[in-house]
């Protein structure tokens, strides 16, 4: 499953796909507003720009691998339900299409009325556990959280230190057109989150 390689993120619903552009269209709306000040500023000469790839700090960070991990197994205990229950819903959808015909209309009826309201459990069931508002959203936030916040303590402990008036994340929103290998930093805000954020 491709969701084991990468962090997990469901937006199989439209709602989240309409969320996930708007956030792409004010982030790069922010940059453009950015670029614009940056450049009107008299002491733009002076401004120092970096980036750092949140991908790649991400992967070798010992605590994401970790959280990634135990995100991965209980995302495979719900899918294996979900699995389960779909199972389950076929073969009683299979075993009524072979009696219907010895049914009497009311007997059709209430077996047509269990497998939907089975079938609306399963539904229910997906989304409490990857909803957008779901146990995976609330779990990825608790796992995630302090893991973000050492990751931009990190960064801002470099951005300091290197003088850096802004830093983007190459792998986000922010549309990053060129980037001057010298400018990136993820490899000293790794080496910095290693040793522990000394």
């Amino acid at each position: 499953m491709a969701a084991q390689d990468e962090w997990i993120f469901f937006t199989n619903y439209n709602e989240g796909t309409v969320k996930a552009s708007i956030v792409r269209t004010r982030t790069a709306l922010t940059a453009l507003v950015l670029a614009c000040f940056i450049a009107a500023s008299p002491a733009h000469a002076q401004q120092k720009i970096g980036y750092v790839n949140s991908e790649t700090i991400l992967k070798e960070l010992p605590e994401a691998k970790d959280a990634k991990e135990k995100l991965a197994a209980i995302v495979k205990g719900w899918n294996d339900e979900i699995e389960k229950m779909s199972k389950d819903l076929q073969e009683k959808y299979e075993d009524y299409q072979k009696k219907q015909g010895l049914y009497n209309e009311q007997t059709k009826q209430s077996e047509q009325k269990k497998l939907i309201e089975q079938e609306q459990k399963m539904n229910e069931y997906r989304q409490q556990k990857f909803g957008q508002q779901g146990e995976l959203a609330l779990q990825q936030d608790k796992v995630m959280q302090p893991i973000k916040e050492k990751v931009f303590k990190a960064i801002e402990q470099v951005a300091k230190e290197q003088k850096l008036s802004f830093v983007f994340d190459k792998a986000g929103d922010v549309l990053l057109l060129y980037a001057d290998k010298g400018a990136d930093y993820t490899f000293i805000v790794i080496d910095r989150l290693k040793r522990g954020g000394k």
